[in-house]
């Protein structure tokens, strides 16, 4: 008799946790523009969304913590003549975004420290040189001030943000609209998803196409596409009988999917999310109401299903934080932010863990130089130890109403005693601020390492 053979995986009890009411961002017009972005994003600062304005585009940007009900009279970013399609935070700076707007501009935004006190119409900089609509805008994932904006004039320029200028502009290679463009780990490559259903991989510093795939997926409906942590693609897609599908291709082969994994019956446009640490896609959905989650492997079929998360409401977009702002202590492996019609709603991605200890798997599988433009470093530091469990005795001891009465015959000596347990909670007290200042020198020695190896990539060309 045959034994079901259940693959092991770390990650098979994810689950995920919506936010509670008084956690959410309430009272917000998100975008009724027909752009398949996902018209939120989000940093370890702030969380930016698109939302409804006359006269003109406009995004809000709320600080994390500023939770509950925003007002209407809120300041917002609103300097774009026409709706904003797309904006994306700086992975450089947490103060800076980006905005790609139907007015074929791009702007970028100096945002401060402690949020908006005002409504700001003025950004840092203007980039000016589509004909049409932007709706693509993506940072270099390695090198500073370099920004990625596609247009629905099928072209792609590749912008130095500190100067203003186009550095590369890649036309002919898109015959129609381009619906999604992805850098790769180290930002060498680009790839594309296009209207004419091919995957094309671009070598943005030769302008050429060195690997292209068409008819990625059968279907008519918009395509997405990744580059994941080893360098192969994956995509989202529609079959001709509209049923969606996740495929993975091997950039270097192009030929056949490495795999096809169908799922539903649906319009809405699968957004993928992908987390390269512990190789886990989660795939959002327009006008859906789940969040599906899949492990990549290196070994076939490739592609796991894990689970999915539902809730009742769809989600008209959704916003990923970076690692950097996931709360270790609790095991969080993602969170989400699940833009409802009038309502942001964060989401956290969770391993079950019985340990108290850091769990590296559940964060950062990698610690390690992986390539020389980018240092990635381990979230260990951020970790904070918790409270060890003591034994506590319940149940009233009946010695205690002997030992009361002794007390009352007892010496000042014997008195004199009592305030021990107060000096040492003040010695552990003390103990605990030495290690929070020895914690905030590491980051701030950290903190001044990355500024300079950012300094040395900006001077290599790209």
């Amino acid at each position: 008799m045959s034994r079901q053979v259940v693959r092991a995986s770390k990650f098979r009890h994810v689950f995920g946790q919506a936010a509670k009411n008084d956690q959410c961002y309430d009272d917000i017009r998100v975008s009724r523009v027909t752009w398949d972005s996902s018209f939120c994003a989000v940093n370890p600062k702030f969380v930016a969304l698109i939302i409804e304005a006359s006269g003109g585009g406009a995004f809000l940007v709320l600080p994390l913590h500023k939770t509950g009900r925003i007002d209407k009279s809120y300041p917002t970013v609103c300097g774009h003549t026409g709706p904003v399609l797309d904006i994306d935070w700086c992975p450089h700076n947490d103060q800076v975004i980006a905005s790609g707007s139907e007015d074929c501009t791009v702007m970028v935004w100096q945002i401060p420290e402690n949020g908006l006190v005002t409504s700001m119409a003025e950004p840092v900089v203007v980039l000016e040189g589509h004909s049409k609509r932007v709706g693509i805008i993506t940072w270099h994932p390695t090198a500073r001030n370099v920004l990625l904006s596609a247009g629905c004039d099928n072209q792609i320029i590749i912008w130095n943000v500190g100067t203003g200028e186009a550095m590369i502009n890649l036309e002919d290679m898109h015959p129609d609209v381009i619906y999604s463009t992805t850098w790769n780990r180290n930002g060498s490559l680009i790839c594309t998803s296009c209207k004419d259903k091919a995957i094309r991989v671009i070598d943005p510093r030769k302008e050429t196409v060195i690997a292209e795939k068409e008819k990625a997926h059968d279907g008519a409906r918009p395509m997405r596409a990744i580059f994941l942590a080893d360098g192969n693609i994956l995509t989202t897609g529609f079959s001709r009988m509209s049923e969606r599908q996740l495929s993975l291709w091997n950039a270097n082969n192009m030929e056949e999917p490495m795999t096809v994994t169908e799922m539903d019956t649906s319009n809405g446009v699968l957004l993928p999310f992908y987390d390269p640490d512990t190789s886990v896609v989660y795939l959002c959905g327009k006008g859906d109401s789940s969040i599906r989650y899949f492990e990549i492997t290196d070994q076939a079929p490739y592609v796991h299903f894990l689970s999915t998360f539902t809730t009742k409401e769809p989600q008209r977009g959704m916003g990923y934080m970076p690692k950097r702002g996931l709360d270790v202590n609790k095991c969080e492996i993602a969170r989400f932010f699940k833009l409802h019609e009038r309502k942001c709603e964060p989401i956290v991605m969770t391993v079950p863990r019985k340990s108290d200890l850091f769990q590296t798997t559940c964060t950062q599988t990698h610690l390690a130089l992986i390539l020389p433009w980018r240092l990635r470093i381990g979230l260990m530091n951020g970790y904070v130890q918790g409270k060890n469990r003591e034994f506590k005795v319940v149940k009233k001891n009946i010695l205690d109403g002997k030992a009361t009465k002794n007390t009352e015959n007892s010496t000042p000596a014997n008195k004199s005693a009592s305030p021990t347990p107060s000096i040492k909670s003040e010695a552990k007290l003390e103990e605990i601020l030495k290690e929070i200042k020895s914690l905030k020198d590491l980051v701030s020695s950290q903190e001044k390492r990355i500024i300079k190896l950012e300094d040395q990539m900006s001077k290599i060309a790209i």
